[in-house]
């Protein structure tokens, strides 16, 4: 069994139309894992398996696949690049130990590459870069580089120079071992790279960015900064072990370049893989009680996806430690009860093969299972353990949907709760005014795609009502001094709770929705009682006076209180902390919020002017304006709300020349 140190769990991450799911079709394809190199134009692709995906030409689900390469094996995961499906990302991240993140090289960092990195961050996943689309126009590697050291914070290390410009783009010169790479005619048939000296037009600009790339690893690595001083230069040995340091702690970012349509690049940027990005051993354990990637340590595993088909149930895994073998028992510490492993299952994407065990290190597929949801944790059950769960998102949009045949309404509350179990970022719930099923998520296209789901998979003819916004609710201005006393006295002991709170809004420097603290003195309030107080406003915030939305950036201060040797518990301040907090926010000047969302539109320059009136009318604000090659770049902040329908507008006004892309950015005052 090959050992987790030849093993690399990586993902590809990137803006929409980056190019990630060719350059995973790429990777299949030289691999050996494919003998047909699939494209996203033709709907042939293995990853974008989908329907949904193969018609509207994106990535809508994470999918992932093996292959091998230079005696490792790669377990990809090949990752949405729209931000309605953020969700997918995020559970992703949260199971891999390193990623390829792919930037177009007319664009440079676009504004879902720059989420994206920074869920890695959260994440701390250790990311390489690759530039790709250098063979179009405009495509240049400098101001691409240079977006990624001003727009994401990084230090880019590029360690390779193109070989020609644009549709001249034929190679790469490997800065580190000053060799030529170079893919002639027979490359678009898959024929790999020709290895050479470098080409004597580039010599001189290569041993400069050699000469600069061996000075900025110094100033950042010790080793490194030592052999420079001593020698005035780095040998080939010592830049790839500072580089791939530099890259696990995340001080640098190494960056490739190529284009993976035209099979240029795809060699080196497999080699850099298996070089730079960490293997499951070469990161700290999931807990300080757990040895890293130990097939021998008792079995941990995190379930990060649940796929539900017409064949069964999948539970996709990444084992963290010890080995699962099929027909194994393990504890779900999650839902508090074993389930039996009756088969262990290798993927590639919508394909399967059968397997006898996972070990330490290894993503796989699982069925047996049937009441493991995503972000559970799986172990042995005599060594229990909890896993921290994937963050989920809150949804932003909301819609009605009801069966148009009420005999199909049965039928319609299953495939929903089936759609949830699969995408936790969709939530399932009933409007309390109209007793309408209400289907919630991340944005218009992801409610789109789980509405034709429900017509494809389950064969259900929908009806839709109008796209909602998610709104909150905060505080202009709070009060101070609110005392309430939460007194019951029904037979037997009671409840008695004292307490006093000041309640104001939080700072825009505060990242967090909710801050509690207790200045009682003299312990008028015991510790175990404010924090029931503080879990009592929690659930307080769930509905505001305004319109019943979630409350948020509030600060809730106990200043005061008493209690009773008999009737005060926990229970009684929690309703104490509830009722109190409701009081509050009744008595403060309350603001209505609304989700906006940063707008990034393209459009050709002559319709500029018909594009910024209609984002005014929108009541969008307009944070930048860049122009490149007869093309207007806009940024623009935007309610929501506002953007219902705005493809089809921005279609009909620029002649079907005009594209957006949006990234949440917050909520502000309704207008």
């Amino acid at each position: 069994m090959r050992t987790s140190a030849h093993l690399r769990n990586l993902g590809i991450l990137a803006h929409v139309d980056a190019g990630k799911t060719t350059l995973t079709e790429r990777f299949l394809y030289l691999t050996g894992a494919t003998h047909k190199r699939g494209e996203v134009h033709d709907g042939t692709t293995v990853t974008d398996f989908d329907p949904q995906e193969r018609d509207r030409g994106i990535t809508i689900f994470s999918a992932a696949v093996s292959c091998e390469w230079a005696g490792h094996r790669l377990n990809l995961i090949d990752t949405p690049g729209h931000v309605d499906f953020a969700g997918e990302v995020e559970r992703a991240l949260r199971v891999l130990d390193g990623a390829v993140a792919v930037f177009d090289g007319v664009a440079g960092v676009e504004p879902q590459s720059e989420s994206v990195w920074r869920q890695a961050d959260r994440h701390g996943v250790p990311r390489i870069a690759f530039v790709n689309k250098l063979d179009r126009a405009g495509a240049d590697l400098d101001k691409a580089v240079a977006s990624l050291r001003t727009r994401l914070g990084t230090v880019p290390l590029p360690v390779q120079l193109p070989i020609g410009r644009e549709d001249a783009f034929t190679g790469v010169v490997d800065l580190v071992r000053m060799r030529a790479y170079e893919w002639p005619g027979g490359a678009a048939q898959g024929e790999g790279p020709v290895e050479g000296p470098v080409p004597d037009a580039l010599r001189e600009q290569a041993a400069h960015r050699r000469r600069a790339l061996d000075e900025q690893v110094a100033e950042l690595h010790p080793a490194a900064l030592e052999e420079f001083c001593a020698k005035g230069a780095l040998s080939a040995e010592t830049l790839v072990a500072a580089l791939r340091d530099l890259t696990l702690s995340g001080e640098a970012t190494v960056v490739l370049c190529g284009s993976a349509y035209r099979n240029r690049g795809v060699e080196p940027l497999l080699d850099a893989v298996t070089a730079y990005l960490p293997a499951p051993a070469d990161l700290p354990p999931v807990r300080p009680d757990r040895h890293p990637a130990d097939p021998a340590a008792p079995f941990t595993a995190l379930a990060f996806k649940v796929g539900v088909t017409s064949t069964g149930r999948m539970t996709y895994l990444r084992v963290y430690a010890g080995t699962l073998r099929k027909g194994d028992t393990v504890l779900d510490t999650t839902a508090g009860r074993t389930e039996r492993v009756a088969r262990i299952l290798r993927v590639q994407a919508d394909r399967t093969t059968e397997t006898e065990l996972a070990a330490a290190g290894d993503i796989v597929a699982v069925v047996g299972p049937k009441s493991t949801r995503s972000g559970a944790t799986l172990c042995a059950p005599d060594a229990p353990v909890v896993l921290e769960e994937p963050e989920r998102a809150d949804p932003v949009v909301s819609v009605a949907v009801e069966a148009r045949r009420g005999v199909d309404t049965g039928r319609l509350a299953a495939g929903l709760a089936r759609l949830a179990e699969e995408d936790p970022s969709l939530v399932v719930g009933t409007d309390p005014e109209s007793g309408q099923t209400v289907l919630s998520g991340l944005g218009e296209l992801h409610l789109e795609v789980t509405v034709e789901k429900l017509r494809q998979a389950q064969d259900l003819d929908v009806v839709v009502g109008r796209p909602r916004v998610g709104y909150r609710e905060t505080v202009a201005r709070g009060v101070t001094g609110l005392t309430y006393r939460h007194v019951k006295q029904d037979g037997g002991a009671g409840q008695f709770a004292h307490v006093v709170i000041d309640l104001e809004p939080l700072t825009e420097e505060n990242e967090e929705d909710f801050v509690f603290r207790s200045t009682v003195v003299g312990g008028r309030v015991p510790p175990l009682f404010a924090r029931a107080v503080e879990a009592g406003c929690r659930d307080a915030l769930a509905e505001g006076p305004l319109g019943g939305h979630r409350v948020t950036g509030v600060r809730v201060t106990l200043t005061d209180g008493s209690t009773h040797v008999k009737d005060s518990s926990e229970l009684a301040f929690r309703a104490a902390g509830r009722f109190a907090l409701r009081e509050a926010l009744r008595a403060s000047e309350m603001t209505l919020l609304e989700p906006v969302a940063e707008v990034t539109v393209t459009v050709p320059e002559d319709a500029v002017g018909t594009v910024l009136g209609d984002l005014a009318a929108r009541r969008g604000r307009v944070t930048g304006s860049t122009t490149r090659g007869g093309t207007a770049v806009l940024t623009a902040t935007v309610p929501l709300a506002e953007l219902f329908g705005y493809a089809s507008r921005l279609r009909s006004r620029t002649q079907g020349r005009g594209t957006f892309t949006t990234r949440p950015a917050g909520y502000a005052p309704a207008g």
